[in-house]
């Protein structure tokens, strides 16, 4: 699988798997971690979920279906603005590492600015980095103009990574802020790279994906795979998805493949506001 280097020179690969909505419905739970344990058997090792995902259940989910496989694992959280004081980002994330049942997160994530203080949670994130309770952190929904504000807090510039709402029906950042974070040597990530699933219903998508042999979410996932600095994200609760989400790491479209999804599936004339799901 093709990996993507973060700023401190670690790789991480182009293809993980995401649990927003799991945990939601106690009906569901066994399905869902059915579900991210087959990711996990597919080879999609970066996982993400947040404290937010079903009032932590996610969290918990992770931690079942991942048993004793942590070390060939990158696990992701987020912490709510409301809990980034300094102190309030090392309760958060003892809480994140008990659900999950791990003593580390690889990378921890601030999961919107909201009203959080941007110097104490960096200093928090600092604290739970020199005490191994996390290895990197970075932010999420963060726009050009946040990034900057970020930029001007004492360690700030330390950010790994920006997740941030990215398909090819939702390109809005290729105008703010990924020229920012490209400029500055920061990964994206893509949540919701299908779309929530509303993509792939898309004649034009569906069309494509089948002249070319694949499936729309193959087709979906390939194209942000091409670029060299994302990541991608897919939720699924279905276990029979992840290998065909799996599969799209060894799609690559060519030249004129991805001339025509973006005829298809043009970028926004203008700027406008970040976009979140």
């Amino acid at each position: 699988m093709k990996n993507v280097a973060l700023p401190s020179g670690e790789y991480v690969p182009t293809l993980g798997q995401g649990t927003w909505h799991m945990g939601d419905r106690r009906r569901e739970r066994e399905r869902e971690v059915a579900a991210v344990r087959a990711g996990i058997d597919a080879g999609l090792t970066l996982i993400d979920t947040a404290e937010m995902y079903g009032d932590g259940e996610a969290e918990r989910i992770v931690g079942e279906a991942m048993g004793n496989r942590r070390e060939a694992l990158f696990l992701l959280s987020k912490v709510y603005p409301h809990n980034a004081s300094r102190a309030g980002v090392r309760a958060a994330c003892e809480a994140s590492l008990e659900r999950l049942g791990t003593d580390r997160i690889d990378l921890y994530l601030l999961h919107w600015r909201g009203g959080a203080d941007l110097a104490e949670a960096v200093a928090g994130f600092e604290d739970l980095q020199r005490d191994g309770l996390i290895r990197h952190w970075g932010v999420s929904n963060f726009d050009a103009a946040d990034l900057a504000d970020l930029w001007q807090v004492p360690g700030g510039d330390a950010c790994s990574a920006n997740q941030l709402l990215y398909h090819l029906g939702e390109r809005a950042i290729e105008r703010d802020p990924l020229p920012w974070m490209r400029a500055h040597g920061i990964p994206a990530m893509a949540y919701c790279p299908l779309g929530q699933g509303r993509l792939l219903r898309q004649r034009a998508l569906r069309d494509f994906a089948e002249r070319n042999g694949i499936t729309p979410a193959q087709a979906a996932l390939a194209w942000l795979q091409a670029q060299d600095d994302v990541i991608a994200i897919p939720k699924t609760s279905n276990p029979d998805r992840q290998a065909e989400n799996r599969a799209a790491a060894e799609v690559t479209l060519d030249r004129e493949q991805l001339a025509e999804l973006d005829r298809l599936f043009p970028p926004p004339a203008a700027s406008g506001p970040l976009p979140i799901a």
